[in-house]
């Protein structure tokens, strides 16, 4: 069955697993469940997953075909322990094969690699996500240029990959300034929470591709996003969802910050 293509906020370095009994700390726990409940939301169990993680930026579109990479732990200034966190999924080497072939006959000049280990954006919810390490991942890098248009046309080779059991994800945060913690931060938050909601969801698929792409015209956007890296996973996965049905999953609050993930198709 075709699956559908997600965007989904992966949190703050090793957050759902902070405590050192491995429970997740009470701020992080609803976002942790919404996490936890994917698989059993899909049309049936992805034979993979192709995830592209706000963590990852290369000069040109590159496939990660390993087998078993290692982790990159790479956040600071965390507990000791989750710099021994454990995820060791099979690789899907087969599926970066084909989302390279897609990419090439799209356009674009791909590049591959093999032994870049998962960055957090990738091992973090993938582990709440799949706790049984049970399905193949594989990944791609976003274009270091981060131009929208480009990434919905990213995602737009890859849409044939969901016809046969792959399981498409952005990996990012809807909302992300590391320095957006003064009194002001929760209501900009939830004004550009809510114009990308809006947006992201317009139910006519042109013009939601094209009020994406302008996601600068957004208001508070450039506050959300001083950089853009963890929003463009979104572009990704708006792009592979097509003109089909987009929706709003899910809304929290961390940090002080609105944050929201998406599911089209």
């Amino acid at each position: 069955m075709r699956q559908p293509t997600l965007f989904l906020p992966h949190g703050g370095g090793p957050c759902f697993f902070l405590n050192p009994d491995g429970s997740c700390p009470p701020m992080w726990q609803e976002m942790r469940d919404h996490l936890a409940a994917i698989l059993p939301s899909l049309p049936e169990r992805p034979r993979a997953i192709l995830i592209v993680s706000g963590h990852w930026e290369e000069p040109t579109v590159t496939v990660h075909s390993g087998e078993r990479p290692g982790l990159l732990y790479d956040y600071y200034g965390f507990p000791e322990h989750t710099y021994h966190l454990r995820y060791d999924p099979p690789g899907a080497p087969d599926v970066a094969q084909e989302a390279g072939a897609l990419l090439k006959a799209a356009g674009f000049v791909v590049a591959e690699e093999k032994a870049r280990g998962w960055d957090h954006g990738v091992f973090v919810p993938m582990m709440v996500v799949d706790a049984d390490v049970s399905i193949p991942v594989a990944q791609l890098s976003m274009v270091d240029d981060l131009d929208p248009a480009t990434h919905v046309a990213i995602g737009r080779a890859l849409a044939p990959l969901r016809d046969s059991g792959v399981l498409i994800v952005g990996s990012g945060m809807s909302f992300h300034n590391m320095r957006a913690r003064d009194g002001s931060a929760q209501a900009r938050a939830q004004t550009f929470d809510a114009a990308l909601v809006d947006a992201a969801t317009d139910p006519d698929p042109a013009r939601r591709r094209e009020r994406i792409v302008a996601w600068e015209s957004l208001p508070e956007a450039r506050y959300a996003h001083p950089r853009e890296e963890h929003l463009l996973p979104l572009m990704v996965a708006l792009g592979a969802g097509g003109d089909e049905p987009a929706q709003h999953l899910f809304r929290d609050h961390v940090i002080g910050w609105t944050v929201s993930a998406f599911r089209f198709g």
